[in-house]
């Protein structure tokens, strides 16, 4: 397996992990709270590497961006699945990405793209789109879902750039963690005041789970961009969108539709072509 190959499956079980990050952040009660236990116990998970990693020097700036990025990005996602079913806020935010992020890496940091990529990146945006969009939501549900996405785009750029500045991988996955476990969820958890100790009484052990989980998730994201080239891995990561539509079908009850079936199956041939193109 070569390097293109091994980036290539990391970032499909970066997606999968990921889908399972966010279902536990939809079925919270409080969801900033949610997403402040997710982090602060990332950042806890991480910390005793700290010791034993290098300081991600040449990365600072990167790393000061995604934490700003970061911020936005987890308010406009909280808003997102406060008014919408997690199957049609996260496939508009997770569809909206992958191209915009594309066009970013392409035109500011000239990296490669062929037509085979193109062409896998343009259908896993539709397809994700598809899904999204194949039930009513309120506007502000949409433009939330669509700033999220935008967001994400944001960041996957900044930290494409960020991971292959630092020393190593490790270093600057393990500060990003740090940064925004020990930063953004401070912030929440301020934010809600007595309501997030009373979320983190009932929700902790999920808390923990997805914070686990969510190391894993864009850890594997980040090794990955070290080694491959971000339009065609980010795309590849909102393949995570199929396994989001089978936990809110499964486990949150929500319904499925032929549009969505429509979509998964567009996901996959453009999932198809962009490991084809690698």
């Amino acid at each position: 397996m070569d390097l293109a190959q091994g980036a290539a499956l990391m970032m499909i079980a970066s997606g999968a992990a990921h889908a399972v990050v966010n279902a536990i952040l939809k079925a919270g009660k409080d969801k900033m709270s949610s997403r402040a236990l997710i982090d602060g116990f990332s950042a806890l998970l991480v910390l005793p590497a700290a010791f034993f990693v290098s300081l991600p020097h040449g990365a600072w700036g990167w790393l000061a961006g995604s934490w700003a990025t970061h911020l936005v990005y987890l308010f406009c996602l909280i808003k997102a699945f406060e008014r919408a079913d997690m199957t049609v806020a996260y496939p508009i935010a997770r569809g909206v990405a992958p191209a915009l992020a594309a066009t970013a890496a392409v035109l500011v940091f000239d990296e490669p793209l062929t037509w085979l990529v193109a062409g896998g990146i343009g259908l896993v945006s539709l397809g994700v789109m598809i899904v999204g969009l194949g039930r009513h939501a309120d506007r502000r549900a949409l433009g939330w879902a669509a700033a999220t996405g935008a967001t994400i785009a944001v960041y996957t750029v900044i930290d494409a750039q960020g991971v292959r500045a630092a020393p190593s991988a490790l270093s600057y996955i393990v500060w990003v963690y740090l940064a925004l476990g020990g930063g953004i969820a401070l912030l929440f958890a301020l934010w809600r005041g007595p309501r997030f100790i009373l979320a983190a009484r009932s929700e902790w052990k999920a808390g923990l789970a997805a914070g686990a989980l969510s190391i894993v998730t864009y850890g594997l994201a980040l090794w990955a961009y070290r080694l491959g080239d971000t339009p065609r891995l980010a795309a590849l990561r909102e393949t995570s969108i199929v396994f989001a539509l089978a936990i809110g079908i499964l486990f949150l009850r929500e319904r499925m539709t032929a549009g969505r079936i429509a979509g998964a199956l567009v996901i996959g041939l453009g999932a198809a072509l962009l490991l084809a193109g690698g």
